[in-house]
């Protein structure tokens, strides 16, 4: 069994490539870039779960955990995740979500498990399709735009400048909070991931 399911969220296609609402793939893929450096990753077939599928292990991280990338939309992000467990036998704790939040800054990370879904639709869809929202988010910051009415084209749109450099750094950064969490827990990671992009 995996020690842990590492689902990172966005959608398909080059179209979608790099935009904020893709922050989940793009963070995850520093953990597999991380894995294959080392020559420990292995790709699956993922096609029974609409999704493309690895197993990971980095040492630091975990030795044995498999990484989700879902090929359905965001909104459907359940429809992936929910057969993934069953199939693995592994409950909601098990699971680890990357993905974007607007209600953070940019270069900025958060950690939790369970709570509500700020209107996140991958999330929604996840908590719909295994009936519980008992499962552990890490959180990166991609800001809000100024008025409500420009929120689906900036989470659909790519950063730039500062900006980018500033969200790419918390997504990497989100992989020693997942590291944080596997190895000392929930507390540990919590505060390491608030002090990510922090001031001093």
């Amino acid at each position: 069994m995996y020690q842990a399911v590492i689902v990172g969220l966005g959608n398909p296609g080059p179209e979608y490539a790099h935009t904020r609402h893709n922050c989940g793939f793009d963070s995850l893929d520093y953990l597999l870039r991380e894995a294959q450096e080392e020559g420990r990753l292995r790709e699956l077939s993922g096609s029974k779960f609409a999704c493309k599928l690895w197993q990971a292990d980095v040492p630091r991280v975990s030795s044995n955990l498999l990484c989700v990338k879902p090929l359905t939309f965001m909104n459907e992000s359940g429809r992936c995740v929910q057969p993934l467990l069953a199939w693995h036998k592994m409950g909601v704790e098990s699971l680890i979500v990357l993905h974007d939040e607007l209600d953070i800054p940019p270069g900025q990370l958060r950690c939790k498990s369970g709570g509500g879904n700020a209107g996140h639709n991958g999330l929604k869809s996840i908590c719909a399709q295994l009936g519980s929202p008992q499962f552990l988010r890490i959180r990166i910051g991609i800001g809000r735009p100024l008025e409500k009415s420009k929120v689906i084209n900036w989470v659909l749109g790519r950063p730039s400048g500062q900006e980018q450099e500033d969200i790419a750094y918390a997504q990497q950064k989100a992989i020693d909070v997942l590291a944080c969490y596997l190895q000392k827990g929930l507390e540990a990671a919590v505060t390491m991931a608030r002090n990510v992009g922090k001031i001093s």
